[in-house]
């Protein structure tokens, strides 16, 4: 398959307001992708789209204000963004929220609410605008999984879920999608510098000091600036690569995964030096 091609198209890219999603968004205008940037922080995601229209006032720059819980309007934002956007080569399925706590320690209603962002409204983003995507040959999909899509810790049973599942997901439909000529990358980022950590819920049978405690682990792990991560996503668009880990924090455990199934997560914790229980990456 060709180089993908920036310039021209029209890329949508979810969880544009911050972090991996503002820095990409910027990178893919200076390439000259026309941008529907998606989140629901509507104050930074307007914020985040004057900045590039600015910048690059040929460019056509539009937003969605959306929450990606919802399911009713997840799918009336793909309706509209198949109707609306029909020149759209690049889906970046990039919107990602966290919880922690161990399984026990969450309700099902918390448990589903990390599947409908982190993996249904991914479903339901693509199916809607596959045939938009299938009618432009050399389009792509990128899909932001997570190093926790490569291994599984404990705290982190709904997140594990569902980057493993955007995971599957994403390997399935690259092999489905060759045919076409469009293109499939599922990115894996290890300790990236964004909000999620921040933002991140927890359970509801968390204690205070659980959390603090968690927060505080991850907050050493989050070490790249998410402009870094957004260019090598670029990069593995433009080169059409399949599989992208960011990072040591991701190298280094897809390694330790493959050579000992079974018992990695006591290496990777010895080697953390704690038990990490409450945030995640994106």
């Amino acid at each position: 398959m060709r180089p993908y091609a920036f310039a021209g198209g029209t890329a949508v890219v979810t969880g544009a307001a911050s972090g991996i999603g503002e820095a990409l968004a910027e990178q893919l205008a200076d390439r000259g992708s026309s941008l529907v940037l998606v989140d629901r922080d509507a104050d930074r995601l307007a914020a985040v789209a004057d900045r590039i229209w600015t910048a690059h006032p040929a460019l056509a720059v539009a937003t969605e204000v959306v929450d990606l819980s919802d399911e009713a309007a997840t799918d009336a934002l793909g309706a509209r963004l198949a109707t609306e956007h029909p020149g759209t080569t690049l889906l970046v399925n990039n919107a990602g929220v966290a919880l922690g706590g161990r399984f026990d320690q969450v309700t099902l209603e918390e448990f589903d609410w990390v599947l409908a962002i982190n993996f249904r409204a991914v479903v339901r983003l693509t199916a809607a605008l596959l045939p938009t995507l299938k009618s432009h040959p050399g389009a792509h999909l990128v899909n932001v999984s997570s190093v926790f899509g490569i291994f599984a810790p404990p705290g982190q049973a709904a997140y594990a879920a569902s980057k493993f599942a955007v995971r599957g997901f994403s390997e399935s439909l690259r092999h489905e999608l060759a045919e076409n000529e469009v293109g499939v990358t599922v990115v894996h980022p290890g300790g990236i510098r964004t909000r999620i950590a921040e933002s991140a819920r927890t359970g509801s049978g968390v204690s205070v000091a659980e959390y603090e405690e968690g927060r505080e682990q991850f907050a050493k792990l989050l070490r790249m600036p998410p402009e870094k991560a957004a260019a090598q996503i670029v990069t593995a668009i433009e080169k059409r690569r399949p599989r992208l880990l960011i990072g040591w924090s991701a190298t280094v455990p897809d390694r330790l995964v493959r050579l000992a199934p079974g018992r990695y997560w006591r290496l990777i914790a010895r080697g953390a030096g704690a038990r990490p229980k409450a945030a995640a990456r994106d």
